[in-house]
């Protein structure tokens, strides 16, 4: 594996008052022209991001445990990614693939071809955004079937268009007062092994889903079945294993498209470049987004050949849909996957948080207020609850894990939180953040969950 070179000092640093006066003059020049509806989880605006650091306006030197949602997996400004797009921007930066088309688009095509799992036939159309890359998957399998019905998850997150609104679980802040919603859309129980009333097995689990999905809707109705492999905003939940393939075989028997959202677990966000690899799953149709452009906007479907190709021309596409310039930022991101095995680095990345996080799990025991440790690769999650409840009501403590952030925040950490309680810290560092770096933002967030007990 190449050795990672870093642009930036990789340190925390906080100097002085926080947030600094140059951050506290953009939020008031913010307040004047952006929407309130617009809302930053951090005070300070961003003047330089490298490796595993954010540099504010200030600067104060923050770890990002954050990637921007999983987003700059190769971190923020990556020399292939920069050189990339320079290069492409000195050419051309738009000229429309559905008007006069480029080869970028046709190489971003062909590395999704040989990266998905499965070794059929594929075919690949690229947008912009995780939701846009949803809807046209949404779009395809009803096409493809004929048929109308989308099942969906509790605790699933898909985006904030109207259709993507609808398939998503939680009301606030994502649903509330935007609807009416888009119809033929069904909600089946999702496998959440942690707040399982008692214990059940994956297949247990699938066949609860695969139950309601025949008695209230019909199989000869669905369309397809739409599922985040590792659920994201819902709170970081790996389903109990055997759940995916026995909703993936089910549906293959009766003709129903398997659509696996990977728009944040994609890219080797979970140490695969999918997460349905992890049991094998082969998707019918996968939707991409975040980590595929190196920091720009992108996002794409790749599916079987006879499902994409049912669709008439004209029928799928967008003026910005695999811009020439994110297409060059998404060859190098691959590229610099490839040459710093960033799917090993995941893996690394696991050990060192769960060792770090499990040791202090151990330390609380159950009456702390750690319910669970999960996740894969770089993409993992604490769970908190109220003290004294981890093994009993599991109480969720939306109250401690805001707290827990702030904590971090101040000392110069980055993170997120998320879950369907508001309960979940979620780490998602770039892949390319140092050892030394990473533990000390370890230390961080264990003293502020230590604070909050």
């Amino acid at each position: 594996m190449a050795e990672i070179q870093y642009r930036l000092e990789q340190k925390r640093q906080i100097l002085g008052e926080f947030p600094g006066p140059k951050s506290a003059a953009l939020t008031q020049r913010r307040k004047a022209v952006v929407a309130a509806g617009v809302a930053s989880s951090v005070p300070v605006y961003v003047a330089d991001a490298d490796g595993g650091v954010i540099v504010d306006v200030d600067g104060n030197s923050f770890i990002d445990l954050g990637s921007g949602i999983a987003v700059t997996s190769v971190g923020a400004s990556d020399p292939a990614v920069v050189g990339a797009v320079k290069d492409q921007a000195g050419h051309f930066t738009h000229t429309c693939f559905m008007v006069t088309p480029y080869e970028g688009y046709i190489e971003v095509a062909e590395e999704l071809a040989r990266l998905t799992p499965g070794d059929h036939e594929k075919r690949t159309v690229l947008f912009n955004s995780g939701a846009e890359a949803v809807e046209n998957a949404v779009k395809v399998a009803r096409l493809a079937t004929g048929r109308d019905a989308i099942v969906a998850f509790d605790h699933a997150y898909h985006g904030r268009t109207n259709l993507t609104m609808a398939l998503t679980a939680k009301a606030m802040p994502y649903k509330a007062n935007f609807g009416p919603f888009a119809p033929e859309i069904y909600r089946v129980p999702m496998s959440y092994p942690y707040r399982e009333e008692t214990e059940i097995k994956g297949e247990d689990a699938a066949r609860r889903a695969i139950s309601m999905i025949e008695k209230q809707i019909g199989a000869d109705s669905v369309a397809a079945i739409l599922i985040e492999p590792v659920q994201g905003e819902g709170g970081f939940i790996v389903p109990a294993e055997g759940f995916l393939p026995t909703l993936a075989a089910w549906a293959k028997e009766n003709g129903v498209v398997f659509i696996a959202d990977e728009v944040q677990s994609g890219f080797c966000r979970t140490g695969t470049w999918f997460a349905s690899e992890h049991e094998g799953v082969v998707p019918d149709i996968i939707t991409m987004a975040k980590g595929i452009g190196g920091g720009l906007p992108l996002s794409a479907i790749t599916g079987r050949a006879e499902l994409l190709d049912a669709v008439h021309p004209g029928g799928l596409g967008g003026t910005f849909g695999g811009n020439p310039v994110a297409c060059a930022a998404a060859l190098a991101a691959i590229g610099s996957m490839r040459t710093f095995d960033l799917n090993a680095r995941a893996q690394r990345i696991e050990k060192i948080v769960m060792d770090r996080l499990g040791a202090l799990a151990a330390e609380m025991g159950d009456g702390g207020i750690i319910g669970e440790l999960r996740g894969r690769g770089a993409m993992l999650a604490v769970e908190l609850v109220r003290p004294g409840t981890a093994r009993t009501t599991k109480e969720p403590n939306a109250q401690a894990t805001k707290a827990v952030a702030a904590a971090c925040l101040q000392a110069g950490v980055v993170i997120l939180t998320c879950g369907t309680y508001g309960n979940v810290v979620r780490l998602l560092p770039p892949l390319v953040i140092s050892d030394e770096l990473l533990k000390d933002g370890l230390d961080v967030l264990v003293e502020a969950i230590r604070a909050n007990v």
